[in-house]
Order: structure tokens, then sequence, then C-alpha cells
């Protein structure tokens, strides 16, 4: 029996606001598959890679082998793993997705096994330099019907915190330039203030929101250690990147002294990453993004190992992810018992003019709509107004100028 093939790959970049990175698979039947391949900061080299690596082996390939397709590419190259190799594949793989769905004419969730939850529960940030402002966008996010809100806060005695800006002008943690912003970070100072302001916003907004909080990985053991055991009272859905993770072993020191859930894998491109953490129960939820590791057909096995554990998703979904991983993200969540909640930053205008979905937020769910497919697509000609341009995440430097751990 003949097979349908694949007849183009191409590669795009695009700049409404961030910048990002699009896959465009072509079928000889005329059957286009989105994926993403964005990787802040590091967009370009994802994108050579797809474009002088994955893209010329994917001719001619029958675009229904969506497991095969992720096993060449995984196997056939000796250098696995990695954040851009991982995100590569996953963006054939979403691609791929993309096709099955609109082939068979379904919502990628139902290839997935189907809808095992209505709609995906979703949390939003809300940053404020000091206590009242941070209030004050808590608030706005809740009249946004969100029930679930990560709140981050300036720090006394700092010029500038990451993602948290003053006079409320919102989180963007990017820069445009051609270097990263230098920030300097006392640990110290956080470590003091944290516990009040979230221990503020609890009091402010009572036991039924879900409140989490980010540490982007800043702590030491010990010190993420004492910040989980003095948020106890605070009741956190989750305390999120406490400590670098590439060493595993720390994290048993961090659970040995807190009950409060750990949350952490955003960094991570692999089930091997995560492996530890989950089969010792060392951490709560694991935050891996579906195309930085390796697509849904990856993502599925780091949720079916979870599972086992006890272990829940809660999948990174900032805003230099398109619409399409997050679309992606949601297929997913809608399909799978252990999913928890899903990260939603939100869009410009530009970027919902570049990428048309059909994924919708109500009511602090998100859905991932019923559109055959992915459910997402891109508009070529409003892509080709928002050229590339250079932007990084901002680099720490402690008081005396040395570079921080992380």
């Amino acid at each position: 029996m003949s097979r349908e093939r694949i007849t183009s790959a191409e590669v795009l970049i695009t700049s409404p606001g961030r910048n990002f990175v699009a896959l465009k698979i072509t079928t000889a039947d005329g059957v286009v598959g989105w994926g993403d391949a964005t990787l802040n900061g590091r967009e370009l080299a994802v994108a050579a890679y797809l474009r002088d690596h994955l893209a010329p082996l994917l001719i001619g390939r029958d675009p229904a082998r969506i497991e095969d397709t992720w096993q060449y590419f995984y196997r056939g190259a000796y250098w696995r793993r990695g954040p851009v190799t991982m995100t590569s594949i996953g963006a054939v793989d979403l691609a791929l997705w993309d096709i099955k769905g609109k082939t068979a004419g379904l919502p990628v969730y139902e290839l997935l096994g189907g809808a095992v939850r209505d709609r995906v529960l979703s949390y939003t940030h809300a940053t404020g330099w000091d206590l009242p402002e941070l209030l004050d966008s808590v608030d706005a996010q809740r009249e946004r019907g969100f029930r679930a809100v990560r709140a981050q806060s300036g720090v006394p005695g700092l010029d500038t915190v990451y993602g948290v800006h003053r006079g409320g002008t919102g989180y963007e943690p990017a820069g445009r330039g051609s270097a990263p912003h230098e920030e300097v970070w006392d640990t110290a100072a956080y470590l003091r203030h944290a516990p009040e302001v979230l221990a503020g916003v609890r009091e402010h907004v009572g036991p039924e929101l879900h409140l989490l909080h980010d540490s982007h990985h800043r702590l030491t053991p010990g010190e993420a250690a004492r910040l989980g055991r003095a948020l106890e009272p605070v009741d956190l859905f989750w305390l999120e990147d406490v400590t670098p993770a590439e060493n595993q072993e720390v994290l048993r020191r961090v659970r040995g002294h807190t009950t409060t859930p750990l949350a952490i894998g955003e960094v991570f491109n692999t089930v091997w990453e995560c492996q530890a953490l989950i089969t010792e129960q060392l951490i709560d939820f694991v935050r891996t993004c579906v195309t930085h590791a390796g697509g849904i057909t990856h993502l599925r096995r780091i949720a079916a190992l979870a599972e086992l554990w006890q272990i829940k998703l809660g999948p990174h979904g900032p805003s230099d992810v398109s619409p399409v991983a997050l679309g992606a993200s949601l297929h997913v969540g809608l399909s799978t018992p252990n999913f928890a909640i899903q990260e939603y930053m939100g869009y410009g205008e530009q970027v919902h003019e570049v990428f048309p979905h059909a994924w919708h937020y109500a009511d602090g769910h998100l859905h991932p709509g019923d559109a055959p497919g992915l459910g997402v697509t891109v508009d070529e000609d409003a892509a080709a107004k928002f050229p590339y341009e250079p932007a990084y995440l901002p680099v720490a430097r402690r008081r005396d100028g040395s570079m921080t751990d992380w």
C-alpha cells in the first residue's frame, strides 16, 4: 500500500514581540503540519539544526510514522539529548502529530486516547515591585478568572529582579540587544523578603486561590530547604526551581526538610533527566516543556513514568514558546490523567495575528479546541512583517561581581 510522503520541510523565524521559530512540514497531498522550535536566546542554533540536518532527511519519509521518525532522529545522531537537539526533534514531532490529526479529521487529543477532563487548569503570572503593587496584580488576574497565580515581587536593596518590572509594567524577562543584561543578585535579601511577601499575598486572597512561586534556580540546597520550610504556612500549590537540578542528589536534602510541594524540570529535555527525581519522589510536579523535551511523543513518556510515582505534570509555558507549543501541551493535558496545570502567560496581539489558533481560555482554564490536528497555524504573510531581533534573558552577578552558580 502506497503511503503519503513528506515533500518539504521549511523553517520560519519571526519576531512579533518575541522571537519564535516554526517548522512547516508539507505532504504530497498538500497537508501542512506546524511545529514549534523556539529556544529562548538560542533560536538560530535550532533553526540551523533543523534546516541543515533534519529537514533534508524528512523529504520522502512517511509522515504517519511518528514514533519511527522520533527514534530515527534521536538514535540516528551520535550526539544525543541537549536542548538544541531535543527542541528540533520536538518541532518535527509536533508537526507530524498536526498532520496526523488533520489527515484523520480529529483533534490530536482524540488520537492520544481522548479527553480525561473537560478543560485544563491554568495559571498565570502576577508581579509587583512591592507588596501593594503585587496584590493589585494578583487581584487583576483573579478578575480575569484565574484560579491559580504565580506571585513574584521585587527585593529590597536591589535595583532589578528577574522578571519583575517597576511600575507594574508586566512580566517580560528577555531584553532586546546583542548581549544579556547583567543584574545584581542578593540571596540573603531574597530569603528574608520572600516569605513575608507571600504570606501577605495569602492573607489577602484567602485559602482558595492556588498560589505558586518561582525561585529561578537561585538557591543552594540548604537555602532551598530553609525557604521551603518558611513557606509551609503559605500553603503554596508549588515552589518552583528552588535550586539548579543538574545535580539531582541535592533535592534529597530539600525534600527531607520541607513538605512544601516542589516543581522542577523546565530546563530538562529528556525522561532520563527526570528519572531519579520521579522514582525517588523528590519532586511533586515535572515542568518539562512539550517542545523542549522532544515533542508530544516524548512528553507522554515522562508523564507515564511520573504517573507510576504519583507525580504530576505542570509544563513550562512562557511567552517565548509559541501558540503552537501551547496548543500541543493542551492536547497532552486534556488526555493525560496526571496532568495538573498549564502555565499561561498570554500573548500580545501581534502573536495572535501571526499564530491563529483554536485553543481558548475561559474562567481559569484552557482548552485546545476541536479543530483537526493541533488547531494552530501560522500566517506567513503576517510573520514576514516581524523580522528576527536578538534577545536574551538576563544573567546575574553577586554584589562582589562574581557570577552566580545558576
